[in-house]
């Protein structure tokens, strides 16, 4: 039987309350505390109207609270709906209105994004932020949701093929879709996690990955599940990172290959003790085998790769040796199909597809790009791969057009879009990726500006920063038109690994 997530810290706080489940800021926080503060902003929020089914937008940097406000809603049967950090209200305000959402719960220093939303969209006084004082005439403090909560148990969950969080992710069609997962789809990927990456118990575990996105939160529930404890941070810090793997005697890490990249490059700076670290898994883009072996090298413990997506996570397990490479996981079906859906021979390259108890529950509110992505229960990942020896599949490449910068995904048409708005000179704009020596995906931008004065005068600057760029390049005028049509027809990223 499948244990939910709500399933899962009951248990570890009924089995060891006061042992730790995680640090932050070098505060530990234990199984029993984490049960009864989201239990109480639980009674909470049921006080201030929320109910089962409503939408709960989380809205915060990695912090205990952000813990708390799951469980939170796992208990009362809302939907948490996680939205990430670093987006700006022009990205938010659209997810905002989708959304509808009953409560927000965000913090200082992401709320200025938010504070513009229409009441219409979001009372004021369903916002609660923390950080904030009762004097702020803008959004409520979070301590206020433990305040006037009855002492009544928490309404009974959500059940548990319902939907319990919405993860937003990037598709190609430039409107980010809303991944939807169940208590049953949730508790399906940490049992299939904990086989197939091989993660224990008495791992300690350094935690940099956004709560707001799948790695984030389905890495917390593996942790609370299997009782290993992992020292929250705020971000990703190649200082603190490492910093944390010294002093914690961390054994395991999960990261993306441009932190991985970053890493290294402090390490060497100024060396660590890092010898109690046995495994490091790189997720969400291709790492180069050179970065592997260095990192290897390095840190004295093994950098493999791994496959995941927010529909489905835990399917494969990590590759054993360097370069694109996964296995298939236990209790996992594959298939790699050709464009006629026919199964191909063993060393041809086809579109995998996985079916199992842990793909997501579909996208909310969209029935075409569920249908879409979900045929007779098997789910196309879009990803090309081929079969190799014992259980290995090596990526090829990507059916799809999406850019992959440190592990998160990002639209051509969603840049496009905004170039074109930011602007009257820009009268059209083409994204696609290109790879730097460091395998971080940055975009190459052809815009067709009205003025060749204003071509050289205007700046990208806030849709690169918003966008992670590297560089931007603007071609002549005279060729712009037909960069940007041939572009757009006929994007290629390259390979990458999710």
């Amino acid at each position: 039987m499948i244990s939910t997530p709500l399933d899962a810290l009951m248990a570890q706080a009924q089995a060891r309350p006061r042992s730790a489940a995680f640090v932050f800021h070098e505060e530990a926080w234990t199984y029993e505390r984490i049960l009864r503060e989201s239990e109480t902003v639980a009674r909470g929020m049921a006080a201030r109207g929320v109910r089962p089914g409503d939408r709960v937008v989380l809205h915060m940097v990695n912090r205990p609270e952000f813990v708390i406000a799951y469980y939170a809603c796992f208990h009362l049967g809302a939907i948490a709906a996680p939205l990430g950090p670093a987006l700006k209200f022009a990205e938010l305000a659209p997810l905002l209105q989708r959304l509808r959402p009953a409560l927000y719960i965000g913090e200082t220093q992401t709320y200025d994004n938010v504070a513009a939303a229409d009441e219409v969209i979001l009372r004021r006084d369903k916002r609660f932020i923390v950080g904030a004082t009762p004097a702020d005439d803008d959004g409520l403090p979070w301590e206020s949701l433990f305040d006037g909560a009855s002492n009544d148990r928490p309404p009974a969950s959500c059940a548990v093929d319902e939907a319990a969080v919405l993860i937003s992710t990037s598709g190609t069609t430039g409107e980010p879709k809303f991944v939807v997962h169940t208590p049953t789809t949730l508790g399906a990927s940490v049992d299939q996690l904990i086989t197939n990456w091989e993660i224990a118990g008495d791992d300690v575990v350094t935690m940099p990955l956004p709560l707001a996105h799948m790695g984030g939160l389905i890495s917390l529930l593996c942790y609370v599940q299997l009782g290993a404890v992992f020292v929250l941070l705020e971000s990703f810090d190649a200082d603190e990172v490492l910093d944390t793997i010294e002093r914690h005697q961390c054994t395991w890490h999960l990261g993306f290959p441009a932190q991985y990249a970053a890493l290294l490059d402090r390490q060497r700076a100024q060396p660590r003790s890092l010898e109690r670290l046995r495994c490091c898994l790189t997720v969400g883009d291709a790492c180069p085998v050179e970065l592997q072996e260095q990192v290897t090298s390095e840190f004295g413990a093994a950098l493999y790769n791994v496959w995941a997506a927010t529909e489905a996570v835990g399917n494969l397990s990590f590759g054993l040796r360097p370069g694109c490479v996964t296995r298939i996981g236990q209790n996992t079906q594959i298939r790699l199909v050709d464009e006629h859906g026919e199964d191909v021979a063993d060393g041809k390259v086809g579109e995998l597809l996985l079916h199992g108890a842990n793909l997501f529950a579909g996208y909310w509110n969209d029935r075409q790009a569920t249908a879409e992505s979900m045929r007779g229960g098997w789910y196309h990942t879009g990803d090309l791969m081929q079969r190799g020896a014992n259980g290995e599949l090596l990526f090829v490449g990507r059916k799809k057009d999406i850019i992959i910068r440190g592990g998160t995904n990002i639209s051509p048409v969603e840049v496009e879009q905004a170039l074109v708005v930011s602007h009257p000179a820009v009268e059209e704009a083409a994204v696609v990726g290109y790879r730097t020596p460091c395998s971080v995906n940055a975009s190459w931008v052809s815009s067709n500006l009205q003025m060749e004065r204003e071509r050289r005068s205007f700046q990208t600057s806030s849709a690169n920063s918003r966008r992670g760029s590297r560089r931007t390049r603007f071609p002549s005028v005279s060729s712009c038109s037909t960069n940007c049509r041939a572009m757009r027809s006929a994007r290629s990223i390259g390979r990458r690994c999710r």
